[in-house]
Parts: structure tokens; C-alpha cells; sequence
């Protein structure tokens, strides 16, 4: 699960340096003025912010679902283990307490036996 968290995370931030560098390389060697292409590369940086902000978003969204769900599977899981834990533990009670009553009825017959 984290793997599959943390590829995505790395192809995203891949897919935004790649970006930003082609961005970069692009207007660096476009035939535009000096101020123009200040221009160009203020308005392509912010478009990279906004894109970043938004991605930033989606994958922190993304982490926040991931968590409810692992909590809520734990809380599950272990609620299923207590749950399991409980039934076993009142059946074995049974039969201990139904094993001492058959102790306790096989003694009194003993114990009349002898008498005799």
C-alpha cells in the first residue's frame, strides 16, 4: 500500500520537475525579447505553483483516505479478534464447568460406593 502511495507521489513530482524544466528550456530558447521572456517564465512558474498546490491536495487527500481506511480495517480486525477471543474463552469456561460437574458427580459416586 505505501509503495503504490509513494510511485505515485514520485511520478507526480517527476511529471512537475519535467514539466518545469521543458517550461524553462522552451522559453530560454525562444526567439522572444529579454522582458518578454521574464514574462513567459513569471506566468509558466506560477501555472507550476497552482499545478503543485492542487496536486499537493489531491495527494494528501489521497493519504487521508488511505488512512481511514487502514484504520478502520484495524479497528475491524481487531474487534473481529476480540470478538473471537470472547466466544472461545466461554466455551472453554463451559466445559471446564461442564468437566467439573461430571468430576463432582463421578466423586459422589465414589464416595457412595465406599460407604457400602
Amino acid at each position: 500500500m505505501c509503495n503504490e502511495k509513494n510511485n505515485k507521489t514520485g511520478l507526480v513530482l517527476g511529471m512537475l520537475a519535467g514539466a518545469a524544466i521543458g517550461a524553462l528550456v522552451g522559453l530560454l530558447f525562444a526567439p522572444d525579447s529579454g522582458q518578454e521572456t521574464r514574462k513567459k517564465i513569471k506566468k509558466k512558474s506560477e501555472d507550476l505553483k497552482d499545478q503543485a498546490k492542487n496536486t499537493y491536495g489531491e495527494v494528501t487527500e489521497a493519504v487521508k483516505d488511505q488512512y481511514n481506511n487502514v484504520s478502520s480495517n484495524i479497528k475491524d480486525t481487531a474487534n473481529n479478534v476480540a470478538s473471537t477471543v470472547a466466544e472461545s474463552f466461554d466455551k472453554l469456561k463451559g466445559k471446564m464447568a461442564s468437566n467439573l460437574e461430571d468430576a463432582n458427580v463421578q466423586a459422589g459416586s465414589k464416595e457412595n460406593d465406599l460407604k457400602k
